[in-house]
C-alpha cells in the first residue's frame, strides 16, 4: 500500500511538472519568446476544414431543432430525456390540439348548425395535419438530427481528444528542442538529443493518427449529404400531405357555398354593419366615404378597363348601402345587389375593384359584406 501511494504521489508530481513545463512553453510562444514547430500545410488545411464542419454542423443542428420544436421549454425537456436515456413522451401537436378544440366547440354550438358542422369538418382536417406533422418530426429526428448529433457527440469528441494530444506532443517536442539548445556539456547534449528523438517520434505518430481522423471528415460530408436528402424528402412529403389535406378540406367546404351567408343573415352577424340596424337607429349614418388614394391607382392614372383580377382570385360581395361614384374610376352601387370584387397590387386597403355586368370600378370596402 505504501509503495502504491509513493507511486501515485510520484506520478502526480511528474504530471504536474509536465503540465507546468508545457504551460511555460505555450506562454513563451504566445509572447514570441520561444520557437514553435509548425504543422505541415496539409494537416493545417484538414484542421481548418474540420473546424468549419463542426461549427456549421452545430448551427444547422441547433436551427433544425428550433424549426422542428419552436418551444424552448419542450426542447429542454427532450434534451433531459435524451441524456437520461429515456424515451421522449409523445407530444400533441398544435394542429391536433386546435382540431380537438374545434370539435369540442362544435358539440357546444350544436353539430347540426352550419357553424358546428363546419367546425367538426375543419377540426378533423386539423387533426390530420397534426398527424402529418408528427410523422415529419419523427422522420426528421431519425434521418437528420440523429446523424448530426452523433457526429458532434461522437466523432468530433474523438477528433478533439486526438488534437489535444497532438498539441501536447508538439509542446513536448519544442521543449526538447529548447533544452538541446541550452545544453552545454556533452553528456547533457546526448541526453537532450535522445529526448528530442523520442519526442519527434511520438509527435510524428500522433500527427499521423490525427491526420487519418481528420481525413474522415470527407466521409462525414458524404453521410450528412445523404441525410440532408432524406430530410428534404420528409419535408416534401409533409408539405404534399398538408396540401392534399387542405385541398380535400376546401372541397368539403365548397359543398355548402352559401352556408356562411345564410348563417350570417339568420344570426345577424356580417362582415360589415347591417343596413337594417343603421336605418332604424336614431342618429345613425352611412359609413363615411374613404379618401381617394393618391397613389398609382389615383383616378388620373388608373385605367379601370385594363385592370385584371389578381392571382389570388375574386370574391362575391353584397352591397350594404347605395353608393354614388365620385368619378369615372369608381363604380356606383345599389343596396342588396351582388357584385364581384378583387384587389390588385398597390391597391389602397380601403378600396376594392368591383365588377357588375360589363361595368367595372373602385368600390369602398365599408359599403360591402364579403360573402365568399
Amino acid at each position: 500500500n505504501t509503495d502504491t501511494m509513493d507511486f501515485n504521489v510520484k506520478k502526480l508530481a511528474s504530471d504536474a511538472g509536465v503540465f507546468f513545463t508545457r504551460a511555460v512553453q505555450y506562454t513563451e510562444e504566445k509572447l514570441g519568446q520561444a520557437e514553435k514547430t509548425e504543422l505541415d500545410a496539409h494537416l493545417e488545411n484538414l484542421i481548418a476544414r474540420a473546424d468549419c464542419t463542426k461549427n456549421w454542423t452545430e448551427k444547422i443542428f441547433r436551427q433544425t431543432e428550433v424549426l422542428l420544436q419552436p418551444n424552448p421549454s419542450a426542447r429542454i425537456e427532450e434534451f433531459f430525456y435524451e441524456k437520461l436515456d429515456r424515451k421522449i413522451p409523445s407530444r400533441t401537436t398544435n394542429a391536433e390540439l386546435l382540431g380537438q378544440y374545434m370539435q369540442d366547440a362544435a358539440k357546444e354550438f350544436g353539430p347540426g348548425t352550419p357553424y358546428g358542422s363546419t367546425l367538426i369538418t375543419v377540426g378533423e382536417f386539423q387533426r390530420r395535419l397534426g398527424g402529418a406533422e408528427r410523422e415529419f418530426l419523427h422522420m426528421s429526428a431519425i434521418n437528420f438530427l440523429t446523424p448530426l448529433r452523433n457526429f458532434l457527440e461522437g466523432d468530433w469528441k474523438t477528433i478533439s481528444k486526438e488534437r489535444r494530444l497532438l498539441e501536447n506532443r508538439r509542446l513536448d517536442l519544442d521543449i526538447c528542442k529548447a533544452r538541446l539548445k541550452k545544453a552545454k556539456l556533452a553528456e547533457a547534449k546526448a541526453a537532450a538529443e535522445h529526448e528530442l528523438r523520442v519526442a519527434q517520434t511520438e509527435f510524428d505518430r500522433q500527427a499521423e493518427v490525427t491526420c487519418l481522423l481528420l481525413e474522415g471528415i470527407s466521409s462525414t460530408h458524404v453521410n450528412h449529404l445523404r441525410c440532408l436528402h432524406e430530410f428534404v424528402e420528409a419535408q416534401a412529403a409533409y408539405n404534399a400531405q398538408c396540401h392534399k389535406h387542405m385541398q380535400d378540406l376546401q372541397k368539403e367546404l365548397s359543398r355548402f357555398p352559401n352556408a356562411f351567408a345564410v348563417n350570417a343573415s339568420t344570426s345577424g352577424v356580417s362582415a360589415g354593419p347591417s343596413p337594417l340596424s343603421t336605418a332604424t337607429l336614431p342618429g345613425a349614418s352611412l359609413p363615411s366615404r374613404p379618401p381617394n388614394p393618391s397613389n398609382a391607382l389615383e383616378s388620373s392614372t388608373l385605367k379601370i378597363e385594363e385592370v385584371k383580377p389578381a392571382a389570388t382570385g375574386t370574391r362575391k360581395a353584397k352591397v350594404l348601402y347605395d353608393y354614388d361614384a365620385a368619378d369615372t374610376s369608381e363604380l356606383s352601387l345599389l343596396a342588396d345587389e351582388l357584385i364581384t370584387v378583387y384587389t390588385v397590387p398597390g391597391m389602397d386597403p380601403d378600396w376594392l375593384i368591383g365588377e357588375q355586368g360589363n361595368q367595372k370600378g373602385k368600390v369602398p370596402v365599408t359599403y360591402l359584406e364579403l360573402l365568399s
